[in-house]
C-alpha cells in the first residue's frame, strides 16, 4: 500500500470554486456565465434654447402654439414644437411621402443625392411639409422631419351648411399652385369624406379635414409639386376674415414686450457666467 502526501496540495476556498463554476458555465466549455450587459442608450441632451422665443417657451411664459401664430413669431427651433406636443393631448405624427434621387454635374462627374418629402401633422388643425436633400436617405428624412416641424402651420376648419357639431371641412374654396399643378379645395357636406387623389388626401387627413371635394390640373404626376400646391391652398385658410371672426378682440402687447424684463434678466445672468 502506497502513502500519498498532501503537503503541497493547495485547497481552493469555496467562494472561489463557486465563482469559477459560474464563469465556466457548469462544464459547458466556458460558454456560460453572465452575459455582458448591453450599453445603455445615450440620453438626449437637455434642450438649451438659443432664441428668445425658445427661452419664453421653456420658462412657461408662452403656453400654446396659438399664441405664437397670433403674434406671427418665427419658429427657429424644432424643440419648441416638440415641447408643446409632448405636453399636449394630441401627438405629432410624420410620414414619408416620397424619396427621389437628384444629380448635379461637377468636374469629377455626377454627384447623386437624395431628396425626401415628409408630412408632419397632428390631425387636429396643424400640418407641415418638410423637404430636405442629403447624401444619405436617413439624413434626408431626419432633416425633412425637422423642416416639417419648423414649417408647421395652423389650418382653419369650418362647416358646410348649418353650424352643427365640430368643424369638419374647409371654411370656403381654396386654391393653391406650384409649378404647373393647380389644386382647388371645395367644402363638402358632412359624411362625404375626402374626395381626392392619394397625395392630397393624405395632406388633408394630416390637417384634420374630414370632408372635402378637390380638383386638380397640370402635371400631377410630379408628386413634389402636387404636395406643395395642396399645402399652399391650405395655407390660405386664414387669409379671409369671415363674419364669425368680426368680434372685437382685446389687443395685448407682444410676448417679447410683455416679458422684456424676464429676457433682460436672463441675458444679464448668461453674460455674467
Amino acid at each position: 500500500m502506497r502513502l500519498v502526501s498532501f503537503r503541497n496540495v493547495r485547497v481552493m476556498p469555496e467562494e472561489k470554486q463557486q465563482q469559477q463554476k459560474q464563469q465556466s458555465g457548469f462544464g459547458r466549455g466556458g460558454r456560460g456565465g453572465k452575459r455582458p450587459q448591453r450599453r445603455a442608450k445615450p440620453q438626449a441632451a437637455e434642450w438649451v434654447p438659443a432664441t428668445k422665443l425658445g427661452r419664453l417657451v421653456k420658462a412657461g411664459k408662452i403656453r400654446s402654439l396659438t399664441e405664437i401664430f397670433l403674434n406671427s413669431m418665427p419658429i427657429k427651433e424644432y424643440q419648441i414644437i416638440d415641447h408643446f406636443f409632448k405636453e399636449g393631448a394630441t401627438e405629432l405624427v410624420d410620414e414619408v411621402i416620397k424619396i427621389q434621387s437628384v444629380q448635379k454635374q461637377t468636374n469629377a462627374g455626377q454627384r447623386t443625392r437624395f431628396k425626401a418629402y415628409v408630412l408632419v401633422g397632428d390631425r387636429n388643425g396643424h400640418v407641415g411639409l418638410g423637404i430636405k436633400v442629403a447624401k444619405e436617405v436617413a439624413g434626408a428624412i431626419r432633416g425633412a422631419i425637422v423642416n416639417g416641424k419648423l414649417g408647421l402651420i395652423p389650418i382653419r376648419r369650418g362647416y358646410w351648411g348649418n353650424n352643427i357639431g365640430a368643424p369638419h371641412t374647409i371654411p370656403f374654396k381654396l386654391t393653391g399652385k406650384a409649378g404647373s399643378v393647380r389644386v382647388r379645395l371645395i367644402p363638402a357636406p358632412r359624411g362625404t369624406g375626402i374626395v381626392a387623389a392619394p397625395v392630397s388626401k393624405k395632406v388633408l387627413q394630416f390637417a384634420g379635414v374630414q370632408d372635402c371635394f378637390t380638383s386638380s390640373t397640370g402635371s400631377t404626376r410630379t408628386l413634389g409639386s402636387f404636395v406643395v400646391a395642396t399645402m399652399n391652398a391650405l395655407r390660405k385658410s386664414f387669409t379671409l376674415l369671415t363674419p364669425d371672426l368680426w368680434a372685437k378682440t382685446r389687443v395685448e402687447p407682444a410676448p417679447f414686450d410683455k416679458h422684456s424684463a424676464f429676457l433682460a434678466k436672463k441675458d444679464v445672468k448668461v453674460a455674467a457666467e
